[in-house]
């Protein structure tokens, strides 16, 4: 990994601070494909998976419950026992998770908040250079634990692991579509894919353009890039170190990994342990060579202000770092809380932002599949106290109704 000081890791910081996904170039042929399917729905559906999903002409797009759970018996017991141990520890997370309805009184004003489940949701599990059947659990369970009814999963050739997870969280709805046509499909409606309220998951340059194009007519999560690892620290174990920043490399040739150090030896060390680790592969290569930096700061202090404009996906300090800390999608402690840990089922949830979207939110949690609605009841005496203010808001306004409205109620009571 390439060492970065001095200016040179100033400018790196500040063209990272406004990277953000180049989604220009694809918007066109991604908006033909979207309203191609909104227009004509199964049939633009089919000529696209036939295309580039490889679903064969008379496949049906959704797969069936049978062909689920047939994909679940036939798992190894290893495969079982881990899919289980992940998704108890997610929904348990979510449980902590979930906001509770409360209801308070405050000088005649009785004011609380009702929390209600979205009905809808379509979770997309990408399923191209690698199956990810953890996003499945990472998408399915956040919104089971809220309470949405309806769960549609969407995934190109969905491996037998991917199959066998959604049997094991009791998905009903799976359909073996993907790209930015399952996306037009979920946000839109066809006679076969029902619409949803919204749409969430990681995906492609296609999935996150297609989710940007349908964000007016249908809710999304965020739009996601590719993957980012950033360890802040001076000191500790460089060889686990180097590989959660080689494993976060290992998802795509565009991975973004950085070490923020004030220490030269350090990340000398770590630097020579991360060429080692990384010997064979190839993706993880390609991403150290494109993206991977060790920045060098002067000071702590500088170190800190790096990391959170930076606003990394994964994000691995120290403790006593913590307070700190103002932007990162995940944050992981000491030296075995590994970052491929929270990949994979410590609890809290991988679907996180990237290209610095932790500065205005944190990752895919119970709350994105929540609606919380606030709820009033005021009494005479309530109003009483309150619209004075009221009426002298309402006049600064200009809002003369808002003011008649109040006054109607204050000369009764």
């Amino acid at each position: 990994m390439r060492i970065l000081t001095g200016r040179g890791a100033e400018n790196y910081v500040r063209k990272l601070e406004r990277r953000g996904q180049k989604l220009e170039a694809l918007e066109p042929r991604v908006r033909r494909i979207v309203q191609s399917v909104r227009r004509d729905g199964d049939w633009a559906l089919r000529r696209y998976a036939e295309r580039w999903d490889a679903l064969g002409a008379d496949a049906p797009f959704r797969v069936s419950e049978s062909e689920m759970q047939t994909a679940l018996k036939n798992s190894s017991r290893d495969l079982r026992v881990a899919l289980e141990t992940a998704a108890a520890n997610i929904r348990s997370f979510c449980e902590w998770q979930k906001p509770r309805e409360w209801e308070r009184v405050r000088q005649g004003r009785k004011l609380g908040q009702l929390v209600r489940p979205l009905s809808s949701v379509g979770c997309y599990v990408p399923g191209g250079r690698y199956p990810l059947p953890s996003t499945l659990l990472m998408t399915v369970i956040p919104a089971q634990v809220a309470g949405v009814k309806d769960i549609r999963v969407v995934s190109p050739r969905p491996a037998p692991a991917t199959l066998a997870t959604a049997a094991l969280l009791g998905v009903r709805e799976f359909y073996r579509i993907g790209g930015a046509q399952a996306i037009a499909a979920l946000a839109y409606g066809t006679k076969t894919v029902p619409r949803v309220n919204k749409i969430v998951g990681p995906g492609n340059l296609f999935v996150t353009t297609a989710k940007k194009i349908v964000a007016f007519d249908c809710a999304i999560d965020f739009l996601a890039g590719p993957t980012e690892g950033l360890i802040l620290c001076d000191d500790g174990e460089p060889a686990f170190i180097a590989s959660d920043l080689v494993a976060q490399a290992e998802h795509d040739p565009d991975a973004l990994v950085l070490l923020v150090t004030k220490s030269r030896p350090f990340a000398r060390s770590v630097s020579r342990w991360v060429a080692a680790v990384a010997r064979g592969n190839s993706i993880a290569q390609q991403a150290l060579r494109n993206h991977g930096a060790v920045l060098l700061a002067t000071s702590s202090a500088q170190a800190i202000a790096w990391t959170n404009l930076i606003a990394p996906e994964h994000l691995t300090t120290t403790r006593e770092k913590l307070p700190e800390i103002v932007s990162a999608g995940s944050i992981f402690l000491g030296d075995y809380s590994a970052q491929a840990a929270g990949d994979y089922g410590s609890g809290p949830n991988h679907v996180l932002p990237t290209g610095g979207g932790a500065r205005f939110r944190g990752g895919l949690s119970v709350l994105d599949f929540l609606k919380i609605m606030t709820v009033q009841e005021i009494s005479r005496a309530g109003l009483r106290k309150v619209a004075p203010s009221i009426l002298t808001l309402a006049k600064a306004e200009g809002l003369p109704a808002h003011g008649r409205s109040i006054e109607l109620r204050y000369d009764h009571a």
